[in-house]
């Protein structure tokens, strides 16, 4: 992926200096090797992170305003590297939302290193990387692409781009509306029927970084050869049947919040393909 020289966001925020062991939420303290422990157990079997945040910090997800971060320090690559993502994924979503007459507000991009404060609680690292449409910001441990490429086999700068785009994707469903009305459904649903919405859900985003990708390329031109597959194997390996088999040896479907990894790959070829985000329809269609 030829990203150097091209456009950095603005938007994102270095807060991998803040030194956080542990701090208070709701009443309580809670150090962070509690919350890598019980968080790892939610990424690793596909748990929604949103979820997890809002049982760890005691279902309030109130928490103190921070002051501004600053950006990240010149000649830092891979800071570098999210920044250009970041910045082509406002230029695309600006352009595409224009076209239906809508506007694109970008999303903040916030690097940490451990654990993080945030408007819909405490996040981890290890939860990877999850947006929090509380505060509208896309949050990441730059950490978990070692984890992505060493760990899980999916390595490689347009797998991570593919991750990013992901977590933008869910940034467009909440400036559409989409996500408010996810959870309000979910809130009344079956735990089976609360999973099966929240794959629809994480489908769709994957549908929305396929159109990014599309557009990104058509306009810059920028992918080389084996980054598409760089980004497919990326989906496939984070699929939920992947990881269950991968950390427990056996695969429990009802339990799925992401899809599984051919599904989760269709969806971005979907998207990709086409570029159209009428495309991304995975919370009407019958089958996935």
């Amino acid at each position: 992926m030829k990203w150097e020289g091209h456009r950095q966001s603005d938007n994102v925020e270095d807060r991998r200096g803040s030194g956080m062991g542990g701090f208070g939420m709701g009443g309580r303290r809670i150090g962070i090797g509690t919350i890598v422990v019980a968080l790892l157990g939610g990424w690793i079997f596909g748990i929604d992170p949103i979820t997890m945040l809002s049982v760890m910090s005691g279902g309030s997800g109130m928490i103190q305003e921070q002051g501004p971060a600053p950006a990240p320090p010149p000649g830092d690559t891979p800071a570098a590297f999210v920044s250009t993502v970041l910045a082509d994924t406002e230029d695309v979503w600006t352009s595409v939302m224009r076209q239906s007459n809508g506007t694109y507000r970008a999303p903040k991009l916030v690097l940490f290193r451990g654990a993080v404060m945030t408007s819909c609680g405490q996040g981890s690292a290890a939860m990877g990387p999850f947006y929090c449409p509380e505060d509208q910001r896309i949050y990441i441990d730059l950490d978990f692409f070692d984890t992505l490429a060493n760990r899980l086999g999916a390595g490689g700068d347009f797998a991570q781009a593919y991750v990013i785009a992901h977590e933008v994707g869910h940034h467009v469903q909440n400036l559409l509306g989409i996500s408010r009305e996810v959870n309000q459904m979910r809130g009344r649903m079956p735990e089976k029927q609360a999973n099966s919405l929240s794959v629809r859900v994480e489908l769709q985003a994957d549908c929305y970084a396929g159109v990014w990708a599309h557009h990104s390329q058509k306009s810059k031109g920028w992918l080389e050869q084996g980054d598409i597959e760089e980004a497919l194997n990326a989906a496939a390996q984070i699929g939920d049947d992947t990881l269950q088999r991968k950390a427990q040896g056996t695969v429990v479907p009802e339990s799925f919040t992401h899809g599984t990894g051919n599904q989760r790959v269709d969806w971005f070829k979907r998207g990709l393909q086409s570029g159209n985000v009428a495309q991304c329809n995975a919370l009407e269609v019958r089958q996935l």
